[in-house]
């Protein structure tokens, strides 16, 4: 494996909100605070503009802008996995290449999905094109498999066929299908591909099955807790830290994800524009967010600007 390979973590990744003013537009300095915060509470990467990103709620020069402020903000562009996925190649690939240039450590790339039931011989194509006009050895894909957001999945006789054809730059995959066969399988049927869960509540089994960690919109919050399962894998005691990552995992994820983590990072905070968000999406309802607020107090899972799980 090459070293631009390894440059790319496995461990616990956050799929980072993306704090947005009051009038909507990317608030740029509390993306990097945040950022900061998450990579030295528990988090070995992130992921930028993905789907808890609301990447594809903002345009092509909203996603590039997002990028260069945050490596210009001094966030370790290798710990990053940057969302590049679009509905258009050619913006797909424009963005692809403005990641290269930033030298993250990876792309995420979500099968085109406004078309469905379409081919695994047409989504081929796509990251056939894709990879030959970015014609650049430093390009490391990771794919991007959410067929419940999407509605486009990305077969395993899909993923062996790009595998096959491009083993240095199809290196892995973010699988928030939440089917864990399906991650076991692909474990099983690809040793040595990179697969991360889309879900915390599953990083104890993808590690055990071979698996290299997960990328999770709800260890923004859990990150801490999921840390403490990764560096204690092997251990007698993973069973309960995983445990206890499932049970506040659990309670989160009985919402709407985006925005009772919104929510979430507003009360951590204090800071009521982080719950702002692009329409068709909304905010928690109050209701919903005091549920949430007591589940999380009666599990003694504090958020404050300042906690961090001591238990």
């Amino acid at each position: 494996m090459t070293e631009t390979v390894k440059s790319l973590p496995g461990g616990v990744f956050a799929a980072i909100p993306t704090p947005m003013r009051d009038d909507l537009s990317v608030d740029h300095a509390l993306l990097a605070e945040h950022s900061r915060w998450l990579l030295a509470n528990g988090c070995d990467g992130l992921l930028v503009l993905g789907t808890t990103g609301e990447a594809n709620s903002l345009s092509v020069t909203e996603r590039i802008e997002l990028l260069d402020r945050l490596v210009a903000d001094d966030l370790p562009a290798k710990r990053l996995l940057c969302g590049t996925g679009c509905c258009a190649l050619p913006d797909t690939v424009a963005l692809t290449r403005h990641a290269l240039a930033n030298d993250v450590g990876g792309v995420l790339i979500l099968p085109p999905f406004y078309y469905k039931n379409v081919s695994d011989d047409g989504l081929y194509a796509v990251y056939d094109q894709l990879i030959q006009q970015i014609g650049d050895t430093r390009l490391r894909i990771f794919l991007y498999h959410f067929p419940q957001m999407s509605g486009v999945p990305i077969s395993h006789a899909l993923i062996e066929r790009l595998v096959r054809a491009y083993p240095a730059t199809v290196v892995g995959m973010k699988d928030s299908s939440g089917d864990w066969d399906n991650m076991r399988t692909t474990c099983e049927r690809l040793p040595g591909f990179r697969v991360y869960a889309g879900s915390e509540q599953y990083l104890l089994p993808i590690l055990r099955a071979g698996g290299v960690g997960c990328i999770s919109a709800t260890t923004n919050v859990t990150a801490p807790l999921a840390a403490r399962v990764y560096a204690d894998w092997h251990a007698p005691d993973a069973e309960a830290h995983q445990a206890r990552v499932n049970e506040v995992r659990g309670a989160i994820e009985s919402y709407s994800a985006i925005p009772a983590l919104k929510f979430l990072m507003a009360e951590r905070r204090g800071l009521a524009s982080w719950r702002n968000m692009r329409p068709p999406l909304m905010p928690l309802a109050n209701e919903q967010a005091r549920e949430l607020s007591a589940r999380l107090a009666r599990l003694r899972f504090p958020i404050s600007a300042r906690s961090t799980e001591q238990s």
